[in-house]
């Protein structure tokens, strides 16, 4: 078992800049790759962006590219999102997650958190 906790989140005005952090722990949490997912309201999650804890590129949405990043703290066991000009658009749920393959579709996460919720003002 992994447990994923989320921190962060909250209310940002279009422009702005959020961080969000997920703390992993349980059986050999370093083994899995780590990234967040997105869920707005009446639509399908979606990937954000990931990064595996052997040094592999991270990974984005296109969606998110160059606006996000995502980095991590492996003797803390967590993963980082960096939001900066974030959009009406962000506006979502947004979920840390670990895979043991490559994480890029939520049919293949191992593992959930809760979920922190975005809200962008226009």
């Amino acid at each position: 078992q992994v447990q994923l906790a989320e921190t962060g989140g909250g209310l940002v005005q279009a422009g702005g800049s959020l961080s969000l952090s997920c703390k992993a722990s349980g059986d050999t949490a370093s083994n899995y790759a780590l990234g967040w997912f997105r869920q707005a309201s009446g639509r399908e999650r979606e990937f954000v962006a990931a990064t595996a804890w052997t040094g592999l590129t991270p990974y984005y949405a296109d969606s998110v590219k160059g606006r996000f990043t995502i980095s991590r703290d492996n003797a803390k066991n967590t993963i980082y999102l960096q939001m900066n000009s974030l959009k009406p658009e962000d506006t979502a749920d947004y979920y840390c997650a670990a895979s043991g393959m490559v994480l890029r579709d939520p049919g293949g996460v191992d593992y959930w958190g809760k979920g922190t919720r975005v809200t962008v003002s226009g």
